[in-house]
């Protein structure tokens, strides 16, 4: 197995994982925060919208299974890269748009997918998706895990 990780970020991190769970080639996902500044942050403390974290989703990929690429197409689907700082109802920096590249190759990848979609026409406003280094991903606690498969839900902005 060609193990990897990919971490994104599109509001809720409850739907977003849930985009990506049971997709061929995804050994495991989990929720938590990066992107920040503040060390362990808890829920309370991300919501709060001042540490500086994005609610995330940590893919780990068969990358024999499934691409990077592939991935991408599905960050991009399931929420709208043009909303600043928000997914829906959900307001603030903690929700926003991001791909957090845990290699060249990734950022390489995920700059080029960025720009075609942009290119598409599918859009009237920018995409606002940022692209960055992946840092310290901080895990949720427990009762986020698989939070739509425990309780019902989907991904929706």
């Amino acid at each position: 197995m060609n193990e990897q990780r990919a971490t994104f970020a599109a509001g809720c991190f409850w739907g977003v994982e849930e985009s990506f769970r049971d997709v061929p080639g995804v050994v495991a996902t989990r929720v938590g925060y990066t992107g920040g500044r503040t060390e362990q942050p808890t829920y309370r403390q991300v919501c709060g919208d001042g540490t500086g974290h994005a609610e995330a989703v940590e893919v780990t990929f068969d990358a024999d299974r499934i691409s990077y690429e592939q991935l991408l197409a599905l960050f991009w689907e399931c929420h709208d890269p043009t909303q600043l700082n928000r997914q829906g109802p959900d307001i603030g920096s903690q929700y926003r748009s991001a791909i957090f590249v845990h290699t060249d190759e990734q950022r390489r990848l995920a700059e080029e997918s960025r720009e075609r979609l942009a290119m598409s026409g599918r859009y009237r406003r920018s995409i606002v998706t940022e692209i960055v280094p992946a840092g310290i991903f901080w895990e949720a606690e427990e009762y986020h895990q698989q939070y739509h498969r425990k309780h019902g839900g989907g991904c929706g902005f």
